[in-house]
């Protein structure tokens, strides 16, 4: 547990706030060890936010390259990848070669004085080195362990590769992503990865409160394509209930007129007219008052029926002013709006910064970095000073002495055979 203190707020250059928070308030998972052995961005973005609220994170990384993401830039602060640096704070990281006896020997001691193990190992893999979760369950019955893969641990295509594109492309979401008539679209990052990221530590959560029933641990089979599809949401039902085949419709609602993005004379603006009182505040705003009184736009299933025409008028309006200017025109109307912020406008916006979703920490070689911080505040505990995201093997000395109680005789040997490597930097 923190010993008591006080908050202390510091400034990122890029003008957010962060908080260090040592009073006595108790994080959730204070007192919870994870072992993490995920690289890139789904297993990685899971274990960050097992970190944040206060789980101790032991990322167990390649000796010599790590991470794959720390050699993924430009950008790079240092030597160090910004790709890196963005989800993995709050975590330590020792070095082990798990093909090397005595790396495994490590693996399996450190499972048994963990509570949660994540892997994103291919299906299989881990077994091969006696380290899947048949072998790490003998010892430890309680260990919540948790398994990343592109497409589940079995099925046809389990021994496939785990790629957020090509989840992506395969689950349908580049099917629905793109401009109308147009080519399928990437999303701008790896929205799969990042929601396998989200399932996996609301089910690791849900595996933390089994064990506390029953006593023992779990296997968690999470993946890119379950977690994917699972997010199609309605398109799904739209399909697998009536049968209706989804396409792309740019910033557009396929079932909600108007829901998209308008050009205006210097940009975008957003407009979600979500019911029809407030179709009726759209026209009054933009000063269209005869739309509400045309029978074609009466009510939302009409607005859908005669989108084109709907959507022409529309358009052509929004063009006669720019975005801010509209934006003051649609304050306290009760409709939503909002414009398509840059990344740097992001940051500037005023409820970002109140927020605090500006990450600031310092880092032992790249310096002082910012990353976006915890998307949730809890009201009886403070997310903490985050910790910086870890050099290869930095803390491998630090876990062998302290977690598995190794004497230096013992870690002298280890790190002479390979099995294990120590920063130098540290």
């Amino acid at each position: 547990m923190r010993l008591p203190g006080a908050t202390r707020w510091g400034t990122c250059p890029a003008g957010g706030r962060w908080m260090s928070q040592t009073g006595e308030d108790l994080r959730p998972l204070e007192g919870v060890r994870v072992l993490d052995l995920t690289r890139v961005l789904a297993g990685p973005f899971a274990t960050m936010i097992l970190g944040d609220l206060g789980a101790e994170v032991i990322k167990v990384e390649r000796p010599g390259s790590g991470d794959d993401t720390r050699v993924w830039g430009p950008p790079f602060i240092s030597s160090e990848s910004i790709y890196f640096l963005s989800v993995n704070r709050n975590k330590k990281s020792i070095a082990v070669d798990l093909k090397h006896p005595r790396g495994a020997k490590i693996i399996k001691e450190l499972t048994a004085v963990c509570d949660v193990l994540v892997e994103n190992f291919l299906p299989g893999k881990l077994q091969q080195l006696n380290l899947g979760f048949e072998q790490l369950s003998k010892v430890n019955p309680q260990i919540i362990f948790c398994s990343i893969s592109g497409y589940g641990q079995t099925g046809p295509r389990s021994q496939s590769p785990g790629y957020d594109s090509i989840a992506s492309a395969v689950s349908g979401m580049m099917h629905i992503t793109g401009p109308e008539g147009g080519e399928p679209v990437r999303p701008g990052v790896a929205m799969t990865d990042l929601a396998t990221g989200l399932y996996a530590h609301g089910a690791i959560m849900a595996g933390l409160l089994q064990r506390q029933k029953t006593g023992t641990g779990l296997h968690i089979d999470c993946n890119l394509l379950s977690s994917q599809v699972s997010c199609l949401s309605h398109i799904a039902a739209n399909y697998l209930n009536a049968g209706k085949e989804a396409r792309r419709w740019g910033t557009a609602h396929e079932s909600i007129v108007p829901y998209q993005a308008f050009e205006t004379e210097d940009g975008h603006i957003v407009v979600a007219a979500g019911n029809d009182k407030q179709f009726v505040q759209v026209c009054e705003v933009l000063e269209l008052i005869e739309l509400n009184e045309d029978q074609r736009y009466k009510t939302n299933k009409l607005r859908v029926q005669n989108r084109k025409e709907l959507l022409h008028t529309l358009s052509q309006r929004f063009l006669q002013k720019n975005t801010a200017d509209w934006l003051k025109s649609f304050e306290g109307s009760g409709v939503p709006v909002g414009p398509i912020n840059s990344i740097q406008e992001v940051f500037s916006d005023p409820q970002v910064k109140h927020n605090n979703l500006i990450q600031e920490m310092s880092h032992p070689t790249a310096g002082r970095i910012c990353v976006p911080g915890p998307a949730v505040r809890f009201s009886s505990f403070a997310p903490g000073g985050p910790t910086a995201p870890p050099l290869i093997g930095q803390h491998t000395v630090q876990v062998l002495r302290d977690t598995l109680s190794y004497s230096d005789d013992i870690i002298k040997v280890l790190l002479e055979s390979k099995a294990v490597v120590q920063n130098k930097v540290f």
